[in-house]
């Protein structure tokens, strides 16, 4: 059973760009002919995303006519993957009929690989992610939808008894496998009972469960975004040994520390602290802010790094933890949503993408923590860290004043790469920034914590704030992205 180990994913969090960009943006062609490097550069996964973007339906007819020798000896379906995510409409209701339409591209996906290829050994689609994934329920949806109405209408008449199959043909393959992308607190640390409910009833031979690590940073903070993934895996590691069921995590972790810090340089650090992972995703930045021959080395690394148990931890203490650095966390959000939003837009884009909602673009919502209070809107993750850095404000600070000595003792015992996270994001900080935007306790925890400063990255960072007011957004736009190249990531 070949379940993919590395998962190349469209998370535009990338400084450098491939040279088929368009004016530094990925989008359509440009995606189709991305999905052959990653998988020339060994990934053997590919996402395709249909949430919040145009995304080409007709990708499976595009890579096999487009690149029929590269296909013909790495089969699609068999040694490289292709899985879609699509919109969960109970979120995304502007979405929803995004869903329909990419779930009924799955079997003509198969007819065109069954042209290529000469038999229907492998469908090359038969996996997708429903992202904010909350219950099982909003799995089955989406699992039955496919068999009854994808699948089923070849049995509907359309007049006497000539059915839709007589007319179309039979639709393949005939069932999916539907893998939950779970985001936020309530649900993350309860992955084993949504995964439990929707398993009750089927039988696979394996069952995928991706567990978000961006979302749940920028809604929480860094350290509960780590502290409730090694509930996630212990909870999901009990589930497999009870069930008997194969359960393999996906964790979704981008290259800055806030969104994961995983780098094809630092390998070691996600192996350490999500041991019990069979997956993991190299997002832009991983792909295209380092030489190939370091992505190369890392991917492979990726793929032949042996799953191990999780880390334990006590789940009552890490829940008490969790609750009193985010309430704290989300005072720092607070605090600086007037930066926010005057950064607003000046980050560049490096992805295509369409429906746009409200002043951050699709965002995220901070509801409040308290009766009065107004809820927040974030900017999505990317954005949220590409502003914060560069103003040398690292967002993995936000938070920690909430910590005392024995909750910093606890997190480091079972968050391993705590401090060293923190000093990575560290070298980016700009301590007169961050004396302005969160105050005199929060200088002291980055000096604390801090192992060098980057001076170059500093004056980058003094150079945006300064100028807000009085350069044109294109000058600052250029300050951001020199500091981005420093830090090899933009958000």
């Amino acid at each position: 059973m070949n379940v993919p180990k590395c998962m190349s994913t469209q998370h535009p969090d990338n400084v450098a760009t491939p040279p088929y960009a368009v004016d530094g943006v990925l989008k359509g062609e440009s995606e189709v002919r991305e999905a052959v490097d990653v998988y020339a550069l060994g990934c053997d996964e590919q996402m395709w995303d249909s949430e919040g973007k145009d995304v080409d339906r007709m990708v499976v007819s595009k890579l096999l006519s487009g690149y029929p020798d590269f296909f013909s000896q790495h089969r699609l379906g068999k040694d490289c993957f292709l899985t879609m995510r699509v919109p969960n409409p109970s979120i995304e209701r502007h979405m929803s009929k995004t869903l329909l339409e990419s779930l009924e591209s799955i079997p003509s996906a198969w007819d065109v690989a069954h042209e290529f290829y000469g038999d229907g050994d492998a469908p090359p689609i038969f996996e997708v992610i429903l992202p904010f994934t909350t219950s099982a329920k909003e799995l089955d949806r989406l699992y039955y939808y496919y068999t009854k109405y994808v699948v089923g209408k070849g049995d509907m008449t359309l007049y006497g008894d000539y059915r839709v199959r007589d007319w179309v043909g039979e639709a393949y393959p005939r069932s999916i496998g539907i893998i939950p992308l779970i985001e936020d607190l309530d649900h993350m640390v309860v992955a084993d009972s949504i995964v439990e409910e929707f398993l009750r009833d089927k039988e696979f031979p394996y069952q995928r469960v991706f567990l978000a690590r961006s979302d749940p940073a920028l809604n929480y903070g860094v350290v509960s975004a780590e502290l409730m993934l090694r509930v996630a895996l212990q909870r999901l590691s009990a589930l497999q040994s009870r069930l008997g069921i194969p359960l393999y995590p996906v964790i979704g972790a981008g290259s800055s520390p806030f969104r994961g810090n995983l780098k094809p340089v630092n390998l070691e650090r996600a192996f350490r602290e999500y041991p019990s992972a069979h997956t993991l995703t190299v997002q832009s930045a991983f792909k295209y802010d380092y030489d190939p021959d370091v992505v190369r080395a890392g991917i492979s690394r990726i793929r032949e790094h042996a799953v191990s148990e999780p880390v334990p931890v006590d789940e009552k203490r890490v829940l008490r933890i969790i609750e009193k650095y985010s309430a704290e966390y989300r005072q720092c959000l607070r605090s600086l949503v007037p930066v926010l939003s005057g950064m607003a837009g000046l980050i560049p884009k490096r992805r295509e993408r369409k429906l746009h909602i409200g002043l951050f673009g699709y965002s995220r919502s901070l509801e409040p923590d308290e009766e009065g209070e107004e809820a927040i809107r974030l900017p999505r993750a990317i954005e949220f860290c590409a502003i914060l850095y560069s103003l040398g404000i690292p967002p993995e600070l936000l938070g920690l004043a909430a910590l005392d000595s024995d909750d910093l003792a606890y997190v480091k015992e079972v968050y391993p790469s705590f401090e060293e996270d923190l000093a990575d994001a560290l070298q980016f900080a700009n301590e007169e920034s961050i004396a302005r935007h969160m105050g005199s306790e929060y200088v002291a925890l980055a000096s604390r914590f801090s192992q060098g400063i980057d001076r170059a990255h500093q004056g980058l960072t003094t150079a945006v704030w300064a100028s807000l007011d009085t350069l044109p957004s294109s000058s600052i736009s250029n300050y951001i992205v020199e500091a981005a190249r420093l830090r090899r990531f933009l958000g």
